[in-house]
């Protein structure tokens, strides 16, 4: 199997309980290598940019509000099967549908405020690393 990179973003909620750190190991004892991390506040054009796809659906301001209230950390993760492993740690988008031992389930609140955002595609993974991350900001491949 190939190495993959996919996009972690642990959202407002997760970081004002101060549960970053946490997520970050838990991701590490997933397998996962993070090669870029950093902390930044989307502003409302970089929301609504990043969340663009969602536009015309109508949760976009709430969430467009959500993702600007505060900081989030933006991680890129790598290992085999990045995409499909992500996406099993994190666990279903209800935090009260998620499996024990998931992201969601130790850390989410609600199906709005869920503690992590993941890409749901390696194309996908691909545009959102890019959108956040200049090619020079992330460590190579591991061999």
């Amino acid at each position: 199997m190939a190495i993959e990179r996919t996009l972690c973003i642990i959202k407002p909620d997760a970081v004002e309980k101060k549960r970053s750190g946490a997520i970050l190991a838990m991701l590490e004892e997933a397998g996962f290598t993070i090669v870029a991390c950093k902390r930044m506040a989307l502003s409302r054009p970089v929301a609504e940019g990043f969340y663009a796809v969602h536009k015309a659906r109508p949760f976009f301001g709430e969430l467009v509000e959500f993702m600007t209230r505060s900081p989030v950390f933006v991680v890129v993760l790598e290992r085999e099967d990045a995409v499909a492993k992500y996406r099993q740690v994190m666990g279903a988008t209800d935090p009260a549908k998620a499996d024990a031992g998931t992201i969601r389930k130790a850390h989410g609140g609600s199906v709005g405020e869920n503690a992590v955002h993941g890409s749901d595609s390696l194309d996908n993974a691909k545009i959102e690393i890019g959108y956040f991350f200049a090619a020079s900001k992330v460590a190579p491949v591991a061999g």
